[in-house]
């Protein structure tokens, strides 16, 4: 085994963090690897294998499902749709882009109480905290509920492992810690980023380029919510951050050597610059290893306060509007959705729904219909439907497999996203326009007419909420 990952101190850290004193007490129901390779369901092993991944060396991740908690995770990062590797060719760079944003978000947690771990990974900030699955406060979120006929959907997907493993009130709790999560990417959104250089969305949605001519954002990633609860993981703290050289990005640029390996670290005790040196250097991290607990907290105070907070936003307003009805039944897609007139969209979301793999997958792709739909008229939810009518046509050669992935969860999580953030006013619709849309590469112009997208731009501005 790696003499690193033999340290007893190191030992311990990545034993806590499965939630337990030994393994055979870890509370995480699975381990997995995630650099370099879409999830894959014959790669899920118990806790109690964690050498399986230590003697092979490789990155290693914990089921966001636990079995004595429910986890509440926050992800943040610099993302560039030009320039993929400039997180780790330029780290100091990124990280001081995206501190503006982390200021924020320690700002707001701590206003709720919750004081969460804190680790630093390749690209940005995990925040993770956890509450207890029979505590008050997971009943008050269990009663959230936002669409129980989903859960089953979701459920069907489990693989056999983890049958008995992960129940149905689990996704359930799931989808309701969604909604609050959605709430504090609201917030986070709304106070970073007049602060930020660059654009701060939730998501990885495409952005124009800005003063450096690259198109590169600070994502607020919440897009775990989008997916089954049995497909979401974290980064173990201690272990190796691979996916920029597993993924084949560093061999095609010609860089695979020229950059220095590191490993994902609590941010304990220094700042985020420190850390960045730290993750480089072994007999550092094992210094580390000995001084800092990487528990994941328990939070149920904090999480309370946070929960009554977003109960009395316009964001729960919103989404009690979003889950007022449902999607077509299945056996009516072909008199409904499928006929849904296009010849009325702008070009660029018409050839979206014409052509959805892989456009309509992308965060941008999702945005862009349902802004144009909303102008229609439409309401979100059935927006939702139409998106997950593509996702389950077999016809477009979808190159992800829904039989894990479950296509209506997918398509109500970033329709709601999208058609929330207009809704409560803070989208204000700056790149809704066939500049911003070409420059993100959403442009399809048709040969028998030119673009329309302002007519809808315009139906929208009228509707905005006024303070």
């Amino acid at each position: 085994m790696n003499l690193f990952y033999d340290n007893s101190a190191v030992r311990q850290r990545l034993i806590e963090f499965l939630g337990g004193d030994a393994l055979d007490h870890a509370t995480a129901v699975y381990l997995t690897h995630s650099d370099g390779c879409q999830y894959d369901r014959r790669e899920l092993r118990p806790p109690t294998e964690l050498d399986w991944f230590l003697e092979r060396d490789l990155d290693i991740a914990r089921s966001l499902a636990d079995s004595k908690s429910y986890l509440l995770h926050l992800d943040v990062e610099y993302v560039n749709f030009d320039s993929p590797a400039e997180a780790f060719i330029d780290p100091v760079r990124c990280f001081d882009l995206q501190e503006p944003v982390v200021r924020v978000i320690e700002s707001l947690l701590l206003e709720w109480g919750i004081r969460p771990l804190h680790m630093i990974t390749g690209q940005g900030h995990h925040f993770v905290w956890r509450i207890r699955r029979d505590s008050d406060i997971a009943g008050r979120i269990s009663r959230l509920s936002p669409a129980p006929e989903l859960t089953q959907l979701c459920m069907d997907r489990l693989p056999p492992l983890l049958t008995g493993s992960i129940v149905a009130e689990d996704q359930d709790i799931f989808a309701s810690v969604a909604l609050l999560m959605e709430f504090v990417a609201h917030r986070i959104k709304e106070k970073a980023s007049p602060l930020s250089l660059l654009p701060v969305e939730i998501t990885a949605v495409h952005v124009g380029p800005d003063a450096t001519k690259q198109r590169e954002m600070i994502s607020i990633d919440i897009s775990e919510y989008g997916d089954p609860l049995h497909m979401r993981m974290i980064r173990m703290p201690f272990t190796n951050y691979r996916k920029p050289w597993a993924g084949g990005l560093m061999k095609r640029l010609g860089i695979e050597v020229d950059i220095p390996a590191f490993r994902s670290l609590p941010l304990y005790e220094m700042n985020y610059r420190q850390a960045l040196q730290v993750r480089k250097v072994e007999e550092e991290m094992l210094d580390l290893a000995h001084r800092a607990c990487v528990r994941i907290p328990l939070q149920e105070d904090g999480t309370s306060h946070l929960l009554n907070s977003y109960l009395a936003s316009r964001l729960r307003r919103f989404h009690e509007f979003y889950y007022m009805t449902q999607h077509d039944p299945k056996e009516r897609w072909p008199e409904t959705y499928a006929r849904t007139p296009l010849n009325v969209l702008p070009p660029c979301s018409r050839h979206l729904l014409e052509h959805p793999n892989d456009l309509l997958l992308k965060p941008a792709g999702m945005q862009l219909v349902t802004r144009c739909l909303l102008a229609q008229g439409w309401h979100p939810r059935h927006i939702a439907g139409l998106i997950r009518s593509k996702f389950d046509d077999p016809s477009f050669n979808w190159g992800i497999d829904w039989n894990d992935y479950e296509a209506a969860t997918r398509a109500d999580f970033y329709t709601r996203l999208f058609a929330c953030l207009h809704l409560t006013g803070l989208d204000r619709l700056v790149d809704f326009n066939c500049t911003s849309t070409q420059e993100k590469g959403f442009c399809f112009p048709q040969p028998e007419g030119s673009c329309h997208m302002e007519p809808s731009r315009q139906k929208l501005l009228a509707n905005l909420p006024h303070d």
